[in-house]
């Protein structure tokens, strides 16, 4: 008799678990900000949660490995529940009700359970999104705006249909925008619809988008997906694709979830999305200076003015945080950088 066929899981590491969940690279272009990974208790400047340090990593798949049941599932979670964000906190919820019901039972059959009503309100979320790339679209010139119905008509009809062969893909439907020339003069309003285009709904920003993919993966997948978004992420402030460059002074500790999901879209545009950003700022660097206070990123003293210019640059204005708690005059951190400098060489040689 042959042996029931296993599913091959790959082992996630710290190495490679944000290029296997979000695309984001570990090391790479973001190796210079690797210092920022050692800071510790960081509020993420963009949803304004405890980052889960990467380190914490392996001793969650390590416990995660013997979880056998909801209720083992949400035993886990449980530890981590103050730094979950909104979606994740309402499916933990979500299982930690069903785990009460039924300790035994899978965390899947809980997702398969209310598929089929989150699906409807998945499709409904996808055309309400639609509809207003379309009002959008009446800005535009005749010609522009019918090849741009012409994408979202196809992607109602594959939502509608709901064919398992020919699924809505949030991803294809981005990059098929990217067909579509605008004219010179509408190039704002169309740089405006692709951000708007942004908002159809994954499984980081909708409950029923989570349960929808989830439903067919095993429960560490699920259970994995809650924790992932809410650990550190290293991001440009200035994307790479509009010139960011790959130097501290570019870069935030951001949760995975932040960073993924805020995609290329401009600082303001991200903003208008999600309106506490210059508040979450504020306690950031609240958060890096007391870090370096206590001994923390060292060599990189001037980072808490070279990032206050950045966002305040790249924000047109929206985030001016203040610096007030901070020991060091914008002179003594580049003086302190450099005596750490000379250190290092002298320890070099």
């Amino acid at each position: 008799m042959s042996k029931p066929q296993q599913h091959h899981r790959p082992r996630i590491t710290e190495e490679n678990y944000l290029y296997y969940y979000y695309n984001i690279p570990f090391q790479g272009s973001t190796s210079a900000g690797k210092p920022l990974r050692k800071l510790k208790d960081i509020t993420c400047p963009y949803r304004g949660i405890k980052i889960i340090p990467g380190t914490a990593l392996r001793g969650f798949e390590k416990n995660l490995e013997k979880c056998h049941n909801s209720l083992d599932i949400v035993s886990l979670l449980g530890h981590y529940y103050d730094s979950l964000l909104p979606t994740e906190k309402s499916m933990y919820a979500i299982f930690k009700d069903f785990s009460q019901l039924n300790p035994d039972d899978d965390i899947r059959n809980c997702l398969q359970m209310i598929y089929t009503n989150c699906l409807t309100k998945l499709k409904l979320e996808e055309l309400m999104v639609l509809d207003d790339v379309d009002i959008m679209s009446r800005k535009l010139s005749p010609g522009t705006a019918l090849k741009l119905r012409a994408k979202t008509t196809k992607c109602r009809q594959i939502i509608i249909d709901n064919k398992q062969q020919d699924t809505f893909k949030r991803k294809i439907f981005l990059n098929s925008l990217e067909e579509i020339i605008p004219n010179e003069n509408e190039r704002e309003i169309f740089a405006d619809i692709k951000n708007k285009a942004l908002f159809l709904p994954t499984s980081g920003s909708s409950k029923n988008a989570f349960v929808v993919k989830y439903s067919r993966r095993d429960q560490i997948e699920a259970a994995r997906r809650l924790f992932i978004g809410s650990t550190g992420s290293i991001e440009h402030v200035t994307p790479e694709s509009l010139g960011g460059i790959n130097t501290i002074g570019n870069f935030l500790l951001t949760t995975a979830d932040g960073n993924r999901y805020r995609e290329n879209m401009p600082l303001t545009e991200y903003i208008k999305r999600h309106p506490n950003i210059p508040i979450y700022a504020q306690q950031y660097i609240d958060d890096v200076v007391r870090n370096i206070h206590e001994g923390g990123l060292q060599g990189n003293e001037t980072y808490p003015y070279k990032i206050k210019k950045k966002l305040m640059d790249e924000s047109n204005g929206r985030i001016m945080v203040s610096l007030s708690k901070y020991k060091y005059t914008e002179e003594d951190a580049a003086e302190a950088v450099k005596e750490y400098e000379n250190r290092w060489k002298k320890y070099k040689a």
